[in-house]
Order: C-alpha cells, then sequence, then structure tokens
C-alpha cells in the first residue's frame, strides 16, 4: 500500500507490507459489493485519550442516579477487571468470571431502577468522543452500501446515546451488536434481549444480535441491510485495540479480512504482539483517517 510520507506513516506499523498489498488487491478487485466492516467501539472508534485524561468507556461513563448502586457496580469493575486480563486464568474459567460480571451488573442496573433518562443525561456529561475521522469513514461506507457492523460488550442503548448525541445523524448501513435493553412505557430497564454479550464472546451471536441503527432513531423507511447479504459479504475490514477483537470475524465464513489495530496505551510492551497480530498497528491514539484512506483504496475502481 502506497503510505504518504507524512504524520501517518509515523504512527503506522506494517508487518508484513506484501501480504498486506495482496489482500488489498484481493478485495479491491471484488469491488465494494462483497465488503464489510467489523470494528469494536470503545478505544476503537472512540478516542482513548481526551485532553490528556483516559476517556470513558460506553459502559463506564453510565450513571444511575443511585449513588448506592453505582458504588456497587464500581466495586465489581474493581474486583474482576483485573481477573479479565490476568495471563494466568485459564481461557474457560475466565469466560465463567466475565459472564458473572456482566450478569451482576446488568442485575444492578435493572435492580437500581435505571431509566432511559439517565442514559441520556450520563451521556451528556460524559468524556467520551469518536477518533477524528469516524463520521467521515461512516459517511464514505454508507455511499458505497458496506455495512458496518459495530461489536461491543457493553450497553447498545449508550451507544445509540453517543452517536445521536455527538454525531446527530444516524446511518442506515450500521447495525451494532451488543447488550441492548428492554424499557417498560415509564422509561424504565426492565430486562435484557437476547443472550449476554461480554468480552471474551463477541463473536458468537454476531448476526442474531446484529439490530439496524436507524430502527431505533426512527428512520424506518430507509432500506435495511439483512443479515443474509451480510453473510455474502466474504471481505473483511476488522477494527479493534485488543488482540481478542481479532475473534470478531470467527463468525463469518469470509475469503479476505484486512485487520487493523489500534495500539493506545503500554505501546512498547504490547508493540509486538499487536504488530504479529494485526495486519497494520495504528499508535499513540491515532484518527481514523488513515483507516478512510485505506477504506477508499478498497472501494475504488480497478483500472
Amino acid at each position: 500500500m502506497e503510505m504518504e510520507e507524512n504524520h501517518l506513516s509515523k504512527i503506522t506499523v506494517i508487518n508484513n507490507p506484501q501480504s498486506l498489498n495482496q489482500k488489498i488487491a484481493a478485495i479491491r478487485n471484488a469491488g465494494p459489493s462483497k465488503l464489510q466492516v467489523i470494528a469494536d467501539f470503545d478505544g476503537t472508534l472512540t478516542r482513548y485519550w481526551i485532553n490528556g485524561q483516559r476517556g470513558q468507556s460506553s459502559h463506564g461513563l453510565l450513571q444511575q442516579g443511585n449513588p448506592e448502586y453505582d458504588a456497587k457496580r464500581q466495586a465489581l469493575y474493581e474486583y474482576y477487571h483485573p481477573l479479565e486480563f490476568s495471563p494466568t486464568i485459564p481461557l474457560e474459567e475466565k469466560t465463567k468470571l466475565m459472564e458473572e460480571w456482566w450478569g451482576e451488573t446488568h442485575d444492578l442496573l435493572i435492580e437500581g431502577g435505571l431509566t432511559y433518562d439517565a442514559i441520556k443525561n450520563s451521556v451528556a456529561n460524559s468524556s467520551i468522543a469518536f477518533r477524528d475521522g469516524v463520521v467521515e469513514l461512516f459517511e464514505f461506507l454508507e455511499e458505497r452500501d458496506v455495512p458496518v457492523l459495530i461489536f461491543s460488550a457493553g450497553l447498545a442503548d449508550i451507544i445509540e446515546e453517543v452517536l445521536r448525541q455527538k454525531v446527530h445523524r444516524s446511518f442506515k448501513n450500521i447495525k451494532i451488536v451488543s447488550n441492548r435493553m428492554v424499557f417498560d412505557d415509564c422509561g424504565r430497564l426492565v430486562s435484557f434481549k437476547g443472550k449476554l454479550i461480554h468480552v471474551l464472546n463477541k463473536n458468537e451471536h454476531a448476526l442474531d444480535m446484529a439490530a439496524p441503527l436507524h430502527d431505533q432513531m426512527g428512520d424506518i423507511d430507509k432500506p435495511v441491510t439483512d443479515n443474509t447479504s451480510v453473510k455474502q459479504r466474504t471481505n473483511v475490514l476488522l477494527l479493534g485495540d485488543h488482540i481478542g477483537d481479532l475473534g470478531m470475524s470467527d463468525g463469518l465464513n469470509y475469503e479476505n479480512r484486512i485487520s487493523v489495530g489500534f495500539l493506545n496505551d503500554n505501546i512498547e510492551k504490547n508493540l509486538e504482539s499487536h504488530r504479529n497480530a494485526f495486519d497494520m498497528v495504528y499508535l499513540n491514539d491515532a484518527p481514523m483517517t488513515g483507516v478512510l484512506k485505506l477504506a477508499t483504496q478498497l472501494c475504488s475502481s480497478v483500472d
């Protein structure tokens, strides 16, 4: 891939340029109708650092309006979060721990009387922001009818509210694969839909849990890309900030996949593993402009 000699070359690491070039050529030859984008949300589409401080995650920004239950959820975080990254816990055991954490957290949200108004207020008062270039990437892909699946172990309703408040528009090609809430007529959380999605199983329920963003935002007259057509899109551009995000495409029978990793923190410690895992790695909370250039190349007509 031709890399411009600008700031992007200083924050971009490519382990095997020849392999990447071959993948770009194959995806470009197949055309945009065979392409889909799979993206993690927190730390991938959103910025990791904001004004020198760690930006909030879609789960972390939530304030229930009930200090007792906010404290209980924080206590769960402090207990389970170190276990999530422990190198000594076997995967099967760690998966059960993550199921416990997410299940207990969801129970607290219901028990503590979370309302949709609290979600709106939480987003409005949060330090969460999209990377520069994300909106332009979404617009570019929408114009070319390339579907985007946003995977998150967080909460779909919060992600949608972040999009509403930060972007102020919907995209007909975006679907969210995440935990989705059910509210009663008074706007109070009563349950969750479908199967639990946590950090270690984001790939398993991709298509049966995917919900179009515009269904939730009122644009119901626009065409919907159904899940059958997504299965037929056998070329994937995958965006993530953890090596585990590579598993987001496991449920798809893809022919070609270009994986782009965002390494936001502990760069010296993690660079080698990320370089070996991803086709491209962007460092230091980089903007999304490099991915937009890559998408433009993938969707350009073959001479």
